[in-house]
Parts: structure tokens; C-alpha cells; sequence
């Protein structure tokens, strides 16, 4: 079942009947609230398995109702909103967002990023990956060390992600970007992701860049 938390009623109509078109269970919600007891409700809490979500909402901001999912789900989440600038991109991108959509947006290419990430949610595997000292849980999207959780953001994860699933090649920084956002991603810069290589290379324990290797000129390599 898919939530779609929409405070604009034309929008959400349209976007239920899309959905159901194409043989989706759809439920409404307009404010974080309703959103709120939609995922805490007995009867369809169980059921929602993705969520589509506006940025800004009468009572409060779809980032709420992202870090509440988060907190007990991956179930694959969707922004659509107006509010297409950088932060609140990346904000949402840390907050646990798989895409991000800038209204207005063509319903076909909505259809097909979702079926896209059902697809990559119903064929995700129970495994684990070490990377020297550290131990990746690619299932529950967690990393420890000596025991101990590593807390990583949303972003950062997603791009130890990339280099997981393409360890050992050399990965150019443009490839990096398109695989992490499906080529959408005009909003991301070279500085961004030098940002966030720095923090995961820090959270690794690798700042002197053994496991990420920094290839002059090429890119970058994941070494296990």
C-alpha cells in the first residue's frame, strides 16, 4: 500500500487514481498527522509499504513523517514537492529519501522510479560485507565496529552502498552520481561529494584513504 501525503486535494486525487490504475493500493493522508495515524494504525499501518510525501504541510514538514518511518522501516520514500533547491534535497536525502521529485512532474516517470525501487526493495538480500575493521549489515543498513554501531546518515550509506556493489572497479566521480541519483542528481556538485567521501572515509576509520583509494585522474576504488 502506498501513503501519499499530499495537502493538496487535486493533487492527491490524481496521483490515487495514477496508482490504482496501475494496481496499487492507495491511501490519503493531507497533514503529518494523518500521516501519523495511518502508520501507528492497526489496520493499515501493516499494510503501507511505501510513501510518497510533500515537503510542506499544514502542520508541520514531511521530513517528520520520513524520520519517523526510518526509525522502524526501509520501505521505499519518495518526495514530491515544489521546494527543489540543494538543502532541502540533501536534507531529505539524510533523512532517509530514496528520490526526490520536483513538482511539476511527469506521472509516468513517477510510476517508473517507483516500480523501480519496489523492485530493488523485494530483491534485497540478507548479507553482510567487512571493510577492514568494520562490519557492513547491507539488511538492516547498519555498520559496527568492534561491536559498537557506527552511525551513518542516509547519504552516507547510500554511497557506501555504491562502492559495495562495485568493489574492486574504478569508479569515476560522475558515475558515482548517476548511480546514486539515476542521473537527476544536476542539484549534487564535485564539492558535495567530496563532503561526503571525507565523512565515510572518517567513519570507516580510513582517512589515510586504504579502503577507499583515491585514484589520481580516475576516480575512486572500493578495497576489500
Amino acid at each position: 500500500m502506498v501513503l501519499v501525503v499530499e495537502d493538496d486535494s487535486i493533487i492527491a486525487e490524481g496521483l490515487k487514481l495514477a496508482l490504482t490504475g496501475e494496481g496499487m493500493e492507495v491511501t490519503l493522508a493531507s497533514s503529518v498527522s494523518e500521516a501519523f495515524a495511518a502508520l501507528d494504525s492497526d489496520e493499515l499501518g501493516k499494510k503501507i509499504d511505501f510513501c510518497l510525501l510533500d515537503m510542506t504541510l499544514p502542520d508541520g514538514n514531511g521530513m517528520d513523517i520520513c524520520t519517523r518511518v526510518r526509525e522502524t522501516s526501509e520501505m521505499p520514500i519518495i518526495f514530491l514537492t515544489a521546494m527543489d533547491d540543494e538543502i532541502h534535497t540533501v536534507l531529505a536525502f539524510d533523512k532517509g529519501a530514496d528520490d526526490y521529485i520536483s513538482k511539476p512532474f511527469h506521472i509516468k516517470e513517477l510510476i517508473a522510479r517507483m516500480k523501480r525501487l519496489m523492485k530493488r526493495a523485494k530483491t534485497s538480500v540478507n548479507t553482510t560485507c567487512a571493510i577492514g575493521d568494520n562490519t557492513v549489515d547491507i539488511t538492516n543498513a547498519k555498520m559496527y565496529r568492534a561491536g559498537e554501531e557506527v552511525t551513518l546518515t542516509a547519504m552516507e550509506y547510500k554511497l557506501l552502498l555504491v562502492f559495495i556493489n562495485h568493489a574492486g572497479e574504478i569508479l569515476d566521480r560522475d558515475r558515482i552520481l548517476n548511480i546514486l541519483w539515476d542521473d537527476v542528481g544536476s542539484f549534487v556538485n564535485d564539492n558535495t561529494l567530496t563532503v561526503y567521501i571525507k565523512r565515510l572515509r572518517s567513519k570507516l576509520n580510513d582517512e589515510e584513504g586504504k579502503y577507499i583509494e583515491t585514484l589520481r585522474g580516475q576516480g575512486y576504488r572500493l578495497n576489500l
